[in-house]
């Protein structure tokens, strides 16, 4: 079980919102700028291990040939990728980063996965394949098209 800080927060949801902070100053200085982006989120890929890489290394893979208007970021020290406006529309989050059992890849609101009355946003990832490359890569592609 995570040790709790006094405010509620586990340390490592706690390192999260430092790093956050960090980053949001990081971006204001770097503006939306696609290469400063790239670097960071590369920085952020490197930093992984196993499953955690493959699933970043992918997402970033399928992102970039995919959806290349999104624009790279980190969000709260995860690889992201946001739209013209700076709003996140995809990101993976780690296993490692909060000690569960598998990484998972998310779709932020700008996402336009709507169907319905209900639909899923977070997609748990044990394994990267060819078969979770592309749904994946469909999902991207669903996430980033204009509403008809």
């Amino acid at each position: 079980m995570a040790k709790t800080t006094s405010d509620g927060l586990s340390e490592e949801e706690r390192e999260a919102v430092k790093n956050r902070a960090k980053e949001l100053r990081a971006q204001a200085k770097a503006g939306k700028s696609r290469e400063a982006g790239t670097k960071q989120v590369r920085e952020a890929i490197d930093k992984l291990e196993g499953t955690d890489r493959e699933v970043a290394e992918g997402l970033h893979k399928v992102v970039s040939e995919t959806a290349p208007d999104l624009v790279p970021k980190t969000f709260y020290g995860f690889p992201a990728y946001a739209n013209a406006d700076g709003k996140v529309v995809v990101f993976t989050q780690p296993a490692s980063k909060f000690k569960t059992r598998y990484a998972t890849i998310n779709f932020d609101e700008p996402a336009r996965l709507d169907d319905g009355d209900m639909w899923p946003v977070g997609f748990a990832v044990v394994a990267w394949n060819s078969a979770v490359e592309k749904r994946i890569t469909e999902l991207v592609k669903t996430a980033v098209a204009d509403p008809a």
